[in-house]
């Protein structure tokens, strides 16, 4: 057997990279079986050279206290690990410590149960599962009076594929919560960016303007109806990207503003958001695609 196809064979059976399989190999004379107690012993130092492999799966974690609730984004290589229970205790454990952090390294420097810090059991999780594992992104947010959340395809009661959290006020508590539980869902199909214009990005709104003029030029249209045409698109652009702006999920007649209207008026209450937030597990992650022939043109060069 060469020494490409044991390097093949020993990170087919170890999950570790071409130049950690191929020092393995030298460093016992070739010998799989000794190469892969090597690379065990190597765990935490391989753990750190996953880092650049692509982690889109996992899981989104909410966790609520009195005054507080956060919603948390830990990615994996495969939704196999997301799966994996001492992944979801991983997620569990460290979606608490989120409600008294304010920065994914303040939450990295927080103790476990155990004594070891988020970052220390994150790098032996690492080592033991053999993926990457990454803490992506979380938010806390602080509400005055009630939060409703929605965790859609449920890992368990606390996790799932895609979460919302949703803050906001109402003098009718009994009847305000299957309200909330709807606009959660509304939430999680329609995926707004914000509550309304003010939260729109600039960014994006001339990324979009852009896009169109450059449409509109194609299609032959002049220069001076351009202007006006984009008008009356960046409008609708907004409306589609703004809860309160959005098309009622119920009620596709109504806005998501005018519903709420109609709740506070049918039932004689007050209705108002506070604040929301959607995650959706490996959203906006661009996952690198890379074979055994590359990595070996990229060991070999």
């Amino acid at each position: 057997m060469s020494i490409f196809d044991k390097v093949k064979e020993l990170r087919d059976l170890t999950g570790a990279g071409m130049v950690d399989c191929k020092n393995a190999l030298s460093e016992n004379n070739e010998d799989i079986d000794l190469a892969i107690e090597y690379l065990r012993k190597k765990g935490i130092a391989k753990a750190a050279k996953k880092s650049d492999r692509s982690a889109a799966e996992g899981l989104i974690t909410i966790v609520k206290s009195a005054n507080k609730a956060s919603i948390i984004e830990i990615n994996s290589e495969t939704d196999f690990v997301a799966k994996n229970p001492e992944f979801n205790s991983f997620c569990e454990k460290v979606s608490n410590l989120c409600l008294d952090s304010d920065s994914i390294d303040s939450l990295k420097n927080k103790s476990v149960d155990d004594g070891s810090t988020v970052s220390e059991t994150l790098i032996n999780l690492i080592a033991k599962i053999g993926e990457n594992i990454q803490i992506r992104r979380f938010k806390n947010i602080d509400y005055k009076s009630q939060i409703s959340t929605y965790i859609h395809n449920k890992q368990n009661d606390n996790s799932g594929k895609l979460a919302v959290l949703l803050s906001y006020s109402s003098d009718n508590l009994e009847l305000s919560k299957n309200f909330a539980n709807q606009l959660c869902m509304h939430i999680a199909a329609m995926s707004p960016q914000s509550l309304d214009e003010r939260g729109i990005s600039q960014e994006f709104l001339e990324n979009e303007k852009k896009i169109m003029k450059d449409q509109l030029l194609e299609e032959g249209k002049k220069a001076e109806m351009i202007e006006k045409i984009i008008l009356g698109k960046v409008s609708k652009i907004i409306k589609d990207n703004t809860l309160l702006g959005q098309k009622w999920v119920i009620n596709p007649e109504l806005t998501v503003q005018q519903a709420i209207d109609g709740f506070s008026k049918d039932n004689n209450s007050t209705f108002s958001i506070e604040d929301f937030v959607r995650y959706k597990v490996g959203e906006g992650i661009e996952v690198k695609k890379s074979d055994f022939a590359d990595e070996v043109k990229d060991l070999t060069s």
